[in-house]
């Protein structure tokens, strides 16, 4: 995607202020210029001491008042052009964040968070940079470089032609090193892509960092990291570090040529002294814009490269999305149906799901066990296509999923992951996703549902308490009651529940078992569970083993066939006994 096209937008839509900022900021430089030619008024007429006490008060009247048009226009440029830029900082961002929540799963499996945080943070502001005071570098580079060497050209094109000779290498020296610092700009972006992920699981790991005592192998991975990216800016720096100089010589070789031959021109007198002031404060003048090339330089180069990064996001394109003429599903409550759907992961050497078919009618219930890796979360993840699978049919309500809008498909679908996420925010927030509109009676009630009332009771803030980042002041147990709390109260017509009571004790979980399998009556319910007490009410029992059914059935079924659910079972049972006593 081209970088300019990303920012087109932007600038079409702010033009009128841009414009203005644009206007303001050449009226400023034209009251630079105007500086130097009160100047040299000034030097010719105490040189031919002519000049009175009042004109200089005149004269200084009139620096005065430029002073004062040059401060009001630059709060105009600054305001709109600078302010614009944050405009685009601000649209880029949101554009990106949207994108990103579009992608499907599989972007996520092979994206590094930290890659993700870097383009959205370090990325942006190299683009409001370039946008902004790269803007105006560039504006200053090009009019008040050209007016400058106009003037200058107006007291004497010999001496003009003199200062443009270093010209050609600014020009040549800025073609050789253009390449080079975009590539450069482009390692070390990346390397701080790296940095931030590392940086983040650190922190995010910290409990078992410490845990183990892993501080030190940890700081040498940091440090491992911070080295990387130290040193691709040290590449960097090597190259800006020629660049600006070779700039900084031009530049004064441009001033050496001025007092020479400048010099000699005053002492003939084929110029006047004010002549060569205002010569040289235009020489100053142009100091600038030759400096701000370079500048200007670093800073597109910089935006360049994060704009190309950028851009790579915005340009992937969505694997999982509604049709172009999406069928909605029914009101009704939907049923679920697999037909001979088979799925790898990317990368993966081998099937999660070889050949799954079942139905489930609408209103009805059924449970997936197996071992550790057979396929269970992976089925789940299916029916509201996190995944698509890479045959067969996933049909929702005899409607094939791929065919259905995505929002509606998903609004009918609530999903309970084995590991729930929670924001850092309040239990409440946690619960009701920040919607304030959702009345007291009717959160209790969800909260009451999950078991959760007497946790909540016992804090101090009640549903008020801040549960921490990831909610790391409440236990796996209870964060997962949370989430059937959050499921109940937004809870759609069909539920997948992947083990939600994992890490909840046997009495409290039985007594979720009894709420869930009543609220099972009115949906649709599809339960994975390690527990087989917890699937024994399904109409249904799928068994998975490496991926493929290995038996189904009713519990009672299941138990008859004397395969892997009936000797689990009674594993499980017997662990039971052995508590109870």
């Amino acid at each position: 995607m081209n970088g300019f096209s990303l920012l087109k937008p932007y600038f079409r839509e702010h033009k009128a202020i841009l414009l203005i900022g644009l206007a303001s900021l050449i009226v400023v430089d034209v009251l630079q210029l105007l500086i130097p030619r009160v100047i040299k008024l000034v030097v010719d007429d105490i040189t031919a001491f002519r000049i009175e006490p009042s004109a200089l008060v005149v004269y200084a009247l009139y620096i005065v008042g430029i002073a004062l048009g040059m401060g009001l226009f630059r709060y105009l440029w600054r305001r709109c052009l600078l302010g614009t830029s944050r405009r685009v900082e601000e649209g880029l961002r949101n554009r990106l964040h949207s994108h990103i929540q579009s992608l499907s799963a599989p972007y996520f499996d092979r994206t590094e968070t930290g890659d993700l945080m870097a383009h959205a943070t370090n990325d942006i502001q190299q683009v409001r940079q370039a946008t902004g005071m790269g803007l105006v570098a560039l504006n200053d580079a090009v009019f008040l470089g050209l007016a400058a060497a106009g003037f200058m050209a107006w007291i004497s094109p010999k001496l003009t032609l003199f200062v443009i000779l270093p010209m050609p290498g600014i020009v040549v020296g800025t073609m050789f090193f253009t390449r080079r610092l975009h590539s450069r700009y482009q390692e070390v972006q990346r390397s701080f892509s790296g940095l931030t992920e590392v940086v983040r699981e650190r922190f995010a790991g910290m409990r078992i960092i410490k845990a183990y005592n892993l501080q030190e192998d940890e700081t040498e991975r940091v440090e491992d990291a911070s080295s990387d990216y130290f040193r691709r800016n040290m590449h960097l720096v090597r190259t800006t570090g020629a660049f600006f100089p070779m700039m900084l010589f031009f530049t004064n070789l441009s001033m050496a040529i001025v007092l020479y031959a400048g010099g000699r021109q005053t002492v003939t007198g084929a110029i006047t002294a004010g002549d060569f002031v205002a010569f040289v404060n235009y020489l100053g003048l142009l100091t600038w814009p030759m400096m701000a090339m370079g500048w200007v330089i670093n800073l597109i180069q910089r935006g360049r490269a994060s704009l190309d990064r950028i851009g790579n996001i915005l340009a992937t394109p969505l694997d999982i999305r509604s049709p172009r003429e999406p069928q909605r599903l029914s009101e009704e409550t939907p049923g679920i149906e697999f037909r001979s759907v088979s799925f790898a992961y990317p990368r993966a050497s081998d099937h999660a799901l070889r050949d799954i078919s079942f139905t489930l009618p609408p209103g009805g219930s059924l449970g997936v066990v197996g071992p550790p890796g057979s396929g269970k979360s992976t089925l789940l993840n299916l029916v509201p296509r996190l995944y698509d699978p890479d045959s067969g049919e996933v049909r929702i309500g005899g409607l094939d999923a791929r065919e259905a809008d995505l929002g509606q498909l998903r609004r009918v679908i609530t999903g309970i992951p084995q590991d729930p996420f929670l924001f850092s925010g309040t239990i409440r927030e946690n619960i009701t996703f920040g919607d304030e509109s959702i009345g007291e009676d009717i959160l209790e009630e969800a909260v009451r549902k999950a078991q959760l009332w007497e946790t909540v009771l016992s804090l101090q803030q009640g549903l008020d308490s801040l549960v921490g980042e990831r909610g790391v002041i409440l236990s796996g147990g209870q964060k997962q009651r949370v989430a059937l709390a959050r499921a109940f109260l937004h809870g759609g017509s069909v539920f997948l529940l992947d083990d939600p009571l994992s890490q909840v004790d046997s009495q409290t979980g039985a007594a979720l078992m009894d709420t869930l399998w009543r609220e099972a009556r009115e949906r649709t319910f599809v339960i994975v569970s390690h527990r087989l007490a917890a699937v024994r009410s399904a109409d249904h029992v799928l068994v998975l083993d490496q991926g493929s059914v290995a038996e189904e059935g009713t519990h009672d079924e299941l138990l008859r066939l004397g395969g892997y659910y009936a000797r689990t079972w009674h594993l499980q049972q017997l662990e039971e006994e052995i508590h109870a006593l």
